[in-house]
């Protein structure tokens, strides 16, 4: 087992643990010796429910969630919460307030301007999108229901180290592709979203953290299923829920619980990132990071080459050498290394090395 692993860079899905993935391969055939799986038995049972409510529980412990907050497991990705957010949230009379920071942050403004008033309170195009806003930087409108930020932007390579404050308004935070890989102050946030396929299991399930008072009650005018209230009523059980995912998230939740929680998991993405960023910035121009220094993300390293031809051959070499996912996305091109929490050290490491060995050959 385990022997011939890929170097695994991709941006999602993307990496998961060695550690979990042997975990759930000898529990597959036969859960906890109920002679099935737990993806064929009934999301009603015992069995299932006690997985259901432990990784609710986990994930309120790495975090920190305090009390006054739940634990929602959802599913249409962080795609259908760009529409959920405004439909349950955007009142008559109230603005959606969004800080527009790259692809990500464009896809959730242009469903809220389906749904209601929507404003972009502060933006980054100028930049290209290649830093995230200060905090000073986001002024909040009298008028808005909440404020809505992308905290990684996986495309750009950008990241906040510093959240914007939005007062007595819910800020909302999309953190599909950073949750998990740093320790985060809940309380400041009415609520945070993520697709679990970065830091926090496979695809299908996507887990809602918010404050109970605002997903306690929606509009009745929404569909059932679009309602946060309808599963925060029914601890998510309302409909069959993605149980394979929940239970895969679990894993990794009690992962990343063994590993010293978010302060060690923290350690080492820094490391990881520092490995990368200091190859980029120690090889003279060969190598020329796309993010501005700080808003450098932890979790997607994006950089350039001189030109698209010497991209095409790192993209091959690497590919050559075992080294999967580094093409950068194909609306902005460039080269990309997401380090999620499951990608070893040990990867950045030959990454690190390939990216010298290159140098020497092509420099």
């Amino acid at each position: 087992m385990g022997q011939h692993r890929a170097y695994n860079f991709n941006a999602g899905p993307a990496a998961l643990p060695l550690a979990v993935l042997e975990r759930a391969q000898a529990e597959f055939v036969d859960f906890q010796e109920q002679g099935m799986s737990i993806m064929e038995m009934s999301h009603r049972g015992a069995v299932y429910e006690q997985v259901h409510n432990e990784a609710k529980q986990l994930l309120k412990e790495l975090l920190g969630i305090p009390s006054g907050y739940d634990v929602l497991f959802l599913q249409g990705g962080a795609s259908t919460q760009f529409a959920m957010v405004p439909m349950n949230l955007l009142s008559e009379g109230k603005v959606g307030a969004y800080v527009h920071t790259g692809s990500w942050a464009e896809k959730a403004i242009k469903e809220a301007e389906l749904i209601g008033a929507t404003r972009v309170i502060a933006s980054t195009e100028a930049d290209r999108f290649m830093r995230v806003p200060a905090p000073e930087e986001v002024v909040v409108p009298e008028d808005a229901a909440y404020v809505h930020i992308t905290s990684n932007e996986t495309i750009g390579g950008t990241q906040y180290s510093a959240y914007p404050d939005s007062g007595s308004v819910p800020l909302i935070a999309d953190m599909s592709s950073d949750i998990l890989c740093r320790p985060v102050d809940v309380s400041k946030f009415g609520m945070i979203y993520a697709g679990a396929q970065k830091n926090l299991g496979p695809s299908g399930v996507t887990v809602v953290i918010a404050k109970e008072d605002l997903i306690a009650s929606s509009p009745k005018t929404i569909p059932s299923m679009l309602r946060y209230s309808t599963h925060y009523k029914n601890n998510s059980l309302y409909n069959t829920p993605p149980s394979f995912s929940i239970y895969m998230v679990n894993l990794v939740l009690q992962w990343l619980k063994e590993r010293g929680g978010l302060e060690q998991v923290e350690r080492d993405n820094l490391a990881k990132a520092e490995l990368l960023y200091s190859t980029i910035d120690a090889s003279g121009d060969f190598y020329r990071g796309c993010a501005e220094r700080g808003s450098r993300s932890l979790m997607n390293v994006t950089f350039r080459l001189a030109d698209e031809e010497l991209e095409k051959a790192f993209i091959k070499q690497a590919g050559e050498a075992g080294f999967v996912g580094l093409k950068g996305h194909r609306s902005v091109g460039g080269l990309r290394a997401s380090i999620y929490n499951a990608v070893p050290y040990e990867s950045c490491e030959a990454l690190a090395q390939f990216m010298k060995h290159f140098q020497q050959r092509n420099g």
